[in-house]
């Protein structure tokens, strides 16, 4: 029976495939040979899976090489182990290639439909077998959620320092002003904060976006008109584009609509006005492979994205 030898090495792939060889071949300086090792290297290798099992793995003589007892039976181990071995090698590596699962994200609507389309088309196209699930609120609820371990990766308007996570700022739009075609503030190349309160505004009811119009219009409270607060910024385009009133959103937001002629934009004279929105994960987190795919994608095809905008914008 093999005793297991005080202060024993801990086997290696690599030895069990030298010991397979040397079994195979029955000769030491051949197996060396073929596996590119010195025979040298090959027997101390040898030697440490002996002490390792506490016997002799091998009877040599002047002819041939042979098997004892004890190494015919952790052939058979061995190249089961091998094999199992190659068998999760090969799985890992399909996973890889086809990644299968769920991905939680967290986001809000519009981020949904005007910054993340293309990336998740993409994602869907690498990864057909993942589930995506979107958990849509605002950034401080994501963050939450992020923190509680229940979301994986969130999208949340910046600018945010968050304890426990990582941050990776991904978009940046500019807001205008957003008109109805036939405005008579069309034309301009630019428009004051202060002409902007003596028109119906159209604001989102919460968020960043309300925040910074309300920090930029401030000073002209006494004749600011807030006609309308609405939850969606589609309702705000189509009410817009209506001539109920005007408003200021991402230029991301309205792309379409302008290119079709339906609304207008113009920028706001001053202080420029930015939408920022950043990827946000637990840091030091080991991020799945679906979530790691999924902020490679992002930050590439919405970086791209962006290029375009800034492009077309000048």
């Amino acid at each position: 029976m093999i005793k297991r030898g005080p202060g024993r090495h801990r086997m290696n792939f690599d030895y069990l495939e030298g010991f397979l060889e040397v079994a195979k071949v029955r000769n030491f300086s051949r197996a060396a040979s073929i596996l590119y090792r010195t025979q040298p290297t090959l027997s101390q290798q040898i030697q440490r899976l002996e002490r390792e099992f506490g016997g002799k793995l091998f009877d040599r003589d002047f002819k041939a090489v042979r098997l004892t007892q004890a190494g015919t039976t952790l052939r058979r181990y061995a190249e089961e182990m091998l094999s199992l071995r190659s068998e999760a090698l090969d799985a890992i590596g399909h996973i890889k290639e086809n990644p299968r699962g769920s991905l939680r994200i967290g986001t809000n609507d519009a981020t949904c439909l005007y910054v993340l389309p293309n990336a998740l088309a993409s994602f869907r196209r690498l990864c057909p077998q993942v589930q995506v699930n979107i958990y849509r609120n605002f950034s401080h609820k994501i963050v939450e959620k992020i923190q509680e371990g229940n979301v994986e990766i969130g999208i949340v308007s910046l600018p945010r320092n968050i304890k426990g996570l990582e941050v990776i700022p991904i978009f940046s739009a500019e807001l205008k002003v957003l008109l109805p075609p036939d405005h008579p503030l069309v034309g301009r190349k630019e428009i004051t904060p202060e002409e902007i309160s003596f028109y119906p505004l159209l604001l989102p009811k919460t968020g960043r976006t309300r925040k910074m119009i309300e920090d930029l219009l401030r000073p002209y409270k006494k004749s600011l008109q807030i006609s309308m607060e609405l939850a969606s910024v589609e309702i705000i385009k189509k009410y817009v584009s209506a001539g109920i009133g005007i408003s200021l959103l991402p230029q991301a937001f309205a792309q379409s609509e302008v290119a079709a002629g339906t609304l207008k934009l113009v920028s706001v004279q001053g202080r420029k006005l930015t939408r920022e929105l950043g990827l946000v994960y637990r840091r030091g987190g080991n991020l799945s492979l679906p979530a790691k795919t999924f902020l490679d994608i992002v930050q590439t095809s919405v970086g791209a994205a962006q290029m375009t905008l800034a492009a077309s914008a000048t």
